[in-house]
């Protein structure tokens, strides 16, 4: 596995975690957290990943590697990620202000539902997008960038 399929693994993996362990918490709850210092933070976990995902991490592979897809003949996978990270900005937009409320512990009592119903969504449209990337993307990777292509890439994702 080259260097850009495996940081993208490793945060497909973390991300992963986080959507499960929020997940759980809102499981076990059922209502909302009140001054929850663990689900604060948990919910801080939260607005950190999606601000990356939704940002830095979806931005490298419109502009890196779905061009480089389109060029191998693949633009249908390429149009297909691309619009699930339309898809999964917009669900982001509707939840951060509810998870930055969540983790500064002034979510309204009124807003929890909204909140829940909000990480449902993201966390099925997260799933089912880093499956499809790591089904297809990244084997379709390894093949697609030569090692200095691969270097190159993985260096400018860690600066950005």
């Amino acid at each position: 596995m080259g260097q850009v399929s495996q940081t993208l693994d490793t945060e497909h993996r973390a991300a992963l975690d986080v959507l499960g362990r929020v997940e759980q918490a809102i499981a076990r709850r059922g209502r909302a957290p009140g001054d929850d210092t663990q689900f604060s933070a948990l919910a801080s976990s939260l607005v950190r990943l999606i601000e990356h995902d939704t940002g830095a991490h979806f931005d490298f592979e419109e502009r890196e590697l779905f061009p480089r897809l389109v060029d191998a003949g693949e633009g249908d996978i390429a149009a297909l990620l691309g619009e699930e990270h339309d898809a999964i900005r917009e669900a982001a937009a509707e939840l951060l202000p509810l998870a930055r409320a969540v983790a500064a512990g002034t979510l309204a009592d009124g807003d929890f539902d909204a909140f829940k119903r909000g990480v449902m969504e993201i966390v099925e449209r997260q799933v089912s997008h880093i499956q499809k990337e790591t089904m297809a993307l990244l084997p379709m990777l390894d093949d697609l960038l030569d090692d200095d292509t691969d270097r190159e890439l993985s260096m400018a994702y860690a600066s950005a």
